[in-house]
C-alpha cells in the first residue's frame, strides 16, 4: 500500500491496464443505444473501432400495445412503405410511429400497418402476402367515418388523393371512395339518416 492509502497494483495487473484499448466498447463492434424518439429513423454515430446506432424509443400509448383487453389495427401488404405510409399520414392527418419492419401510422383511434409482401412464415404456412393487382375483385376495404365528409373530401383533393366519385347521398350516410397508391380501396362515410334511423336501401337481389 502506498502513502494514499491505494493498494500498489502487482506488476501483472499494471501490464493488463496498460494493454486495454483506448475506446473500452471496441472490443463489441456494435452497441445498442436507446434515445428519446424525434424521428422514427435510425441514426448511426461513429467513434473509433465502435459503431453506437441511435434507435428511437417508442411511447407506449402510440403503439396499438393495450394494457388490457384488445384495439383494432388494420395491416397493408404495401409495394413502396415509404410511399404508403405517407399517404396514409397526409391524407387521413395520421402520426408515423414506425418508420418501416413494419410501418405504423397511427390514424384517430386505430392504426395502419404496412410491410412489403413476402411467402409462408411459420405462423402462417401456406399464405403469400401481395398486394392486389388492377381489376382485382375487392373483398374488404378499410372503412373511415368523418365529420364532415365535404371539408374531408376538399382537404385530401387538395392533397392528391383521387376519389372514384364525389361524395354521394345513400340515404343512411354520405359516402364516397378513393385508392391508396397500392390499388387499396378506402371508403369514407359520415353518418346523416341512420342518425335518425333511416338506412339503405337493401341490395337488389342477384340473380
Amino acid at each position: 500500500m502506498n502513502r494514499t492509502g491505494v493498494p500498489n497494483r502487482s506488476p501483472s495487473a499494471r501490464a493488463v491496464l496498460k494493454s486495454r484499448p483506448a475506446n473500452p466498447l471496441a472490443h463489441l463492434g456494435t452497441v445498442r443505444r436507446w434515445r428519446p424518439a424525434h424521428t422514427a429513423e435510425t441514426t448511426s454515430v461513429s467513434s473509433d473501432q465502435t459503431t453506437v446506432e441511435e434507435t428511437p424509443i417508442v411511447d407506449r400509448d402510440d403503439l396499438p400495445a393495450p394494457r388490457q383487453g384488445l384495439v383494432v389495427t388494420h395491416f397493408l401488404t404495401v409495394r413502396d412503405v415509404a410511399v404508403s405510409r405517407t399517404f396514409y399520414a397526409d391524407i387521413f392527418g395520421g402520426q408515423l410511429v414506425l418508420a418501416d419492419n413494419p410501418a405504423i401510422v397511427r390514424i384517430a383511434n386505430g392504426w395502419i400497418i404496412m410491410n412489403p409482401g413476402g411467402g409462408p412464415t411459420p405462423d402462417k404456412p401456406d399464405i403469400t402476402l401481395v398486394p392486389p393487382e388492377p381489376g382485382d375483385p375487392v373483398s374488404a376495404f378499410l372503412n373511415v367515418r368523418v365529420a364532415d365528409i365535404a371539408a374531408f373530401y376538399a382537404d385530401a383533393r387538395a392533397k392528391g388523393a383521387q376519389f372514384l366519385t364525389e361524395p354521394l347521398d345513400r340515404k343512411a350516410e354520405l359516402r364516397c371512395y378513393l385508392r391508396d397508391p397500392d390499388g387499396y380501396l378506402i371508403e369514407v362515410g359520415q353518418a346523416t339518416g341512420m342518425l335518425h334511423g333511416v338506412f339503405a336501401d337493401p341490395p337488389a337481389a342477384s340473380s
